[in-house]
C-alpha cells in the first residue's frame, strides 16, 4: 500500500476546492484501488453568498401614501436564523424603517425566528401605526408615518426561500388585505393559505417545507479516474460532514477504508475536488487542509 499526501501546495484555484497531485514520473495502474485515509480541513464554506444566489430579501415600507420596496443584500457568510434576524434589523435601521418607543428602544416591524416545536421558521409582521403612541418618536431619517396603517410585505426570493423553508415563489407575505380575512388554521401553509395565525393586526407565518439553513451540510470528495459503473458521477468516493462550528477544524478519519478501483492506465497526476450538494465545486475560504490517500494493489490484504 502506498500513501500520498495533498495539502495547500497542491491547490490550483482561488476557490480552494481543487487539488492536483503530480506523480514524480508517470505511473501505470493495473487493478489498483484508492481510499481516503484522513482529511483535515476547516469549516470555511458559507451557506449564503452571491455565488449561491441566495443573498437577498425584500420588504416594503410606506411613508404617507408612498410605498418603497427595500432590498436587503446579505453579505457572504455562514448564518444562523438569529444572525439573519439581527442583520435584517440592522438594515431596517440603515433605511430608517423603524420607530423608537418611550423607553428609547428601537421597534422593528418584521421578525424571523426558529419555531422549534413546529420544525419551522416563523415570520412575524406587525402593523405600523398612523399615529405615534405616547412617548414614541420617529428616527431622524423618517419624516412621516403612513396615512393608512400597514404590515410590511416581506418577500423571500427564489434560492433564499429554501434557507427559511418556504416553497419557491410563495414568498410574499403580509399584504394589507390579509388583515381583513378570517383566520383559518392550516397545518401546512401554502401560497393560497398565506398565513398561519393572526392576533389583532400581527400576522405570523410558518415555513411549509423543511428549512435548509446550510444547503451544503456535507461536501463530496471526488477523484478522477475512479472505475465505478454503479455511481453517477463515478468520481465521488467520500463525504465530509462538519460537526464543528464555522472556522473550526474538521478531522475525518474513516474507521474502515472504503476502496475504489482506479481505471487501468498510465497516470501523471490525480485530481481531487470538493463538491457541494449540487455536485458543483464549492468555494472554500480557508486553503489550509491535508488529505491523505492510500493506493493498494489488487493482491494486498491490508
Amino acid at each position: 500500500m502506498f500513501v500520498i499526501v495533498l495539502n495547500r501546495s497542491n491547490l490550483i484555484n482561488s476557490d480552494n476546492n481543487t487539488l492536483v497531485y503530480e506523480f514524480p514520473s508517470s505511473v501505470h495502474f493495473n487493478d489498483e484501488s484508492i481510499a481516503v485515509t484522513s482529511i483535515s480541513m476547516y469549516y470555511s464554506w458559507f451557506n449564503i453568498s452571491s455565488a449561491l444566489g441566495n443573498n437577498t430579501i425584500t420588504y416594503t415600507w410606506t411613508e404617507l401614501a408612498a410605498t418603497t420596496t427595500y432590498t436587503i443584500t446579505i453579505p457572504d457568510g455562514l448564518y444562523e436564523i438569529s444572525d439573519l434576524n439581527s442583520l435584517f434589523h440592522y438594515e431596517m435601521v440603515q433605511n430608517n424603517t423603524y420607530l423608537i418607543n418611550d423607553a428609547g428602544s428601537y421597534v422593528y416591524y418584521f421578525n424571523i425566528e426558529v419555531n422549534a416545536t413546529r420544525y419551522a421558521i416563523q415570520l412575524d409582521t406587525y402593523n405600523v401605526p398612523t399615529v405615534l403612541p405616547a412617548g414614541w418618536s420617529l428616527p431622524v431619517g423618517l419624516a412621516n408615518l403612513p396615512t393608512t396603517s400597514f404590515n410590511p410585505i416581506v418577500t423571500f426570493p427564489a434560492s433564499f426561500n429554501s434557507i427559511v423553508g418556504y416553497v419557491p415563489n410563495s414568498g410574499v407575505f403580509s399584504s394589507n388585505e390579509n388583515l381583513n380575512n378570517a383566520y383559518t388554521p392550516s397545518a401546512s401553509p401554502s401560497p393560497s393559505t398565506f398565513y398561519e395565525s393572526k392576533v389583532g393586526s400581527t400576522l405570523s407565518y410558518l415555513s411549509n417545507v423543511s428549512p435548509n439553513v446550510q444547503p451544503n451540510s456535507s461536501l463530496y470528495v471526488a477523484i478522477t479516474g475512479i472505475d465505478n459503473k454503479y455511481a453517477n458521477p463515478s468520481s465521488v468516493i467520500y463525504s465530509v460532514v462538519p460537526t464543528v462550528g464555522l472556522g473550526q477544524q474538521i478531522i475525518e478519519k474513516p474507521p474502515n477504508l472504503i476502496w475504489n478501483r482506479l481505471i487501468n492506465g498510465f497516470y501523471s497526476s490525480i485530481r481531487l475536488q470538493f463538491l457541494g450538494s449540487d455536485l458543483a465545486p464549492i468555494k472554500l475560504n480557508d486553503p489550509n487542509m491535508t488529505i491523505i490517500l492510500a493506493i493498494k494493489d489488487k493482491g494486498e490484504l491490508h
